[in-house]
């Protein structure tokens, strides 16, 4: 069983920056793939970024990719999404997932872990 939660959320400015984190509890958490999610109201959930158990590889969704960093601490069982030059189009629910799968995963049901998730808004 892993439990994961999320933290770092808030209100920022379109341009601005944040920086969420995850928090796992339990033993597999270096031999999972994790990944971030976010959903906004109305939306379904989608795939932000992700990083692999093994190879150290990273993926990102097109809206992302240049602007959110992902990265692992797993001596201290942590996700990381740093979030540069946000747009409102950000704004969302995200969410921290813990995967069994060793390499890629992008989908939501690839995914067998959950946090509660934590708001991040972003003013025009």
């Amino acid at each position: 069983q892993v439990q994961l939660v999320e933290s770092g959320g808030g209100l920022v400015q379109a341009g601005g920056s944040l920086r969420l984190s995850c928090a796992a509890s339990g033993r597999t958490f270096s031999s999972s793939t994790m990944g971030w999610f976010r959903q906004a109201p109305g939306k379904e959930r989608e795939f932000v970024a992700a990083f692999s158990a093994i190879g150290s590889i990273t993926y990102y969704s097109d809206s992302v990719k240049g602007r959110f960093t992902v990265s692992r601490d797993n001596a201290k069982n942590t996700l990381y999404l740093q979030m540069n030059r946000l747009k409102p189009e950000d704004a969302a629910v995200y969410y921290c997932a813990a995967s069994r799968r060793l390499y890629v995963a992008k989908k939501t049901d690839e995914y067998d872990y959950w946090g509660q998730g934590t708001q991040v808004t972003v003013s025009s």
